[in-house]
């Protein structure tokens, strides 16, 4: 049973998945990289579609409608049929122009099913147009949320959520894979809700240290523990009449598990070592990529910070929406300055499934912008770190295995790596682990076959490596000017967990 299956989840209206959905068309890149995320939504059920450089008309909610108008792209349309069972047929036009599927070159129509529409497919036009063909279930609507792009349903109703969140005080659970956006999600909700005057405090959970996590978050009377010289609050205290977000909640210490009940219960905590109970007014949002349904997790806590849950869905499930976010991170990145993308290149990126979501995508679009700018046309399965190209054909993963060769293959997923101990992993390790996954823990862990709670023991451990609160702001402040701003260049340099270091950047007043 999937967690889904448990929660409770908001009352917004869906469609159902069974129910007849709408055949979209959206533009998954363009040279005109403002076109890029325009859809075209087709009303019938059945019936020709005609795709060409002048049909159909592509727009945004409340924008004009254009066609794709590309000279590249012939005036003879593609036809996409659409039969009584949704299936899908394309057939490519008695012209020039190539037409490409996932990637493949077509000559002859070729038919898709259902499902295969459900995973996007997309469609290439005379190698400078890439569109993604794949389901809708509710109209497109004007519905923005601060960081959260998206054409697709899967968006536009996580962004209904997100308002939806951020128009209540309640307690609000944040579920996804790691770099789907949660704390995207968490800012948003914070930003758009009733406290956006107040701060938003992040507690990293995993991040605690287990002897002192109470202490950390209720706060500690004068002399209740060894070093507690003075009194001291806790962030439960410092987020009063604001926002606290407990990010990956799954790893709170069991110990602490029963005391965050109690606020959500009645609001009240006791700080450590005092006879005095106090009163949180914070609002709590909590988020975690874990399974919080087995053993391990305090399980009426879960069903409190369940009143309002938000499921925030991996890129592998938006494929009509990874081109409108490429669109967004060349934009606001500096490596994008004369470095144009290659339609080809594009294709590819569109086509991969994105294990680590979003954070991935952004990575492995800065390592081929960096290589552009160098003169260099990098392979995909090299950005990717892949030992094969995995794209996704007919529903399916394709792996290239050799140049211009692709086999069909039903588990193309890697291989999970092999779990380690601890004592076998020297400080070298760590320090290439974070250093290959560009200072981010997670995949650091996941390279060294650990888990995230026990990368951090060996972090707190190294000699090398700091927390940012232990490096001088001064410090942080220079080298974050040398790095150009750019907060994941200066992690690397200061040797500090680069998301860490992005919050902490957030309570300096320097961005991050």
């Amino acid at each position: 049973m999937e967690n889904s299956d448990q929660t409770l989840t908001s009352p917004l209206s869906d469609s159902a998945r069974n129910s007849t959905p709408l055949l979209a068309l959206t533009v998954a890149w363009h040279p005109d990289l403002d076109r890029v995320g325009e859809q075209f939504i087709a009303t019938g059920d059945a019936g020709e579609l005609p795709l060409s450089r002048f049909l159909p008309l592509f727009s945004r909610p409340e924008k004009d409608s254009l066609a794709l108008g590309h000279g590249g792209i012939s005036r003879e349309p593609v036809l996409i049929v659409r039969d009584a069972d949704d299936g899908i047929e394309i057939r490519p036009p008695a012209s020039r122009m190539v037409v490409e599927v996932n990637g493949r070159e077509i000559r002859s129509p070729v038919r898709y099913t259902r499902e295969d529409v459900d995973a996007g497919i997309i469609l290439g036009l005379g190698r400078t147009v890439l569109v993604c063909l794949h389901w809708m279930r509710r109209l497109p609507k004007n519905n923005p949320v601060p960081g959260f792009l998206g054409a697709g349903d899967a968006a536009i109703k996580t962004r209904d959520l997100i308002r939806q969140a951020a128009a209540g005080e309640g307690s609000v659970l944040l579920l996804g894979e790691t770099g789907t956006g949660k704390e995207v999600a968490a800012c948003a909700i914070h930003a758009l809700g009733k406290r956006a005057a107040a701060p938003l405090i992040t507690v990293n959970m995993a991040a605690l240290n287990e002897s002192l996590a109470a202490a950390d978050l209720f706060g500690a009377a004068k002399g209740s523990y060894t070093g507690a010289h003075a009194a001291r609050g806790g962030f439960f205290a410092e987020a009063e009449n604001a926002t606290l977000f407990l990010d990956e909640i799954g790893n709170t210490p069991a110990a602490v598990q029963p005391m965050l009940l109690r606020v959500l219960e009645n609001g009240e905590y006791r700080p450590v070592g005092s006879q005095r109970v106090q009163h949180s007014s914070a609002r709590l949002i909590a988020a975690t990529d874990q399974d919080l349904y087995g053993d391990n997790f305090n399980q009426a806590l879960l069903r409190r910070l369940e009143s309002f849950v938000i499921h925030i869905p991996p890129l592998r499930a938006r494929r009509e929406d990874i081109g409108l976010l490429m669109a967004n991170l060349l934009r606001s990145s500096t490596e994008a300055v004369g470095a144009a993308l290659p339609t080809t290149l594009a294709g590819q990126f569109l086509a991969y499934h994105w294990p680590g979501n979003i954070r991935q995508l952004s990575h492995v679009l800065k390592r081929a912008l960096s290589a552009l700018q160098l003169g260099e046309t990098p392979a995909f399965h090299s950005l990717v770190d892949a030992p094969a190209l995995r794209v996704s054909h007919g529903g399916r993963p394709i792996v290239e295995v050799e140049a211009g060769a692709k086999v069909a293959e039903e588990n193309a997923e890697a291989p999970p790596p092999v779990r380690k101990k601890l004592a076998d992993i020297t400080e070298q390790d760590v320090l290439e682990a974070m250093e290959r996954q560009h200072w981010y823990i997670q995949g650091a862990a996941t390279a060294l076959g650990i888990s995230r709670p026990s990368m951090y023991k060996l972090l707190e451990a190294h000699p090398q490596i700091r927390r940012p609160e232990q490096i001088a702001a001064e410090e942080i402040r220079r080298s974050l000017e040398a790095s150009a701003g750019d907060w994941e260049r200066c992690a690397a340099a200061l040797k500090t967990p680069a998301e860490a270091l992005r919050r902490h950047l957030r309570g300096l007043g320097l961005g991050g």
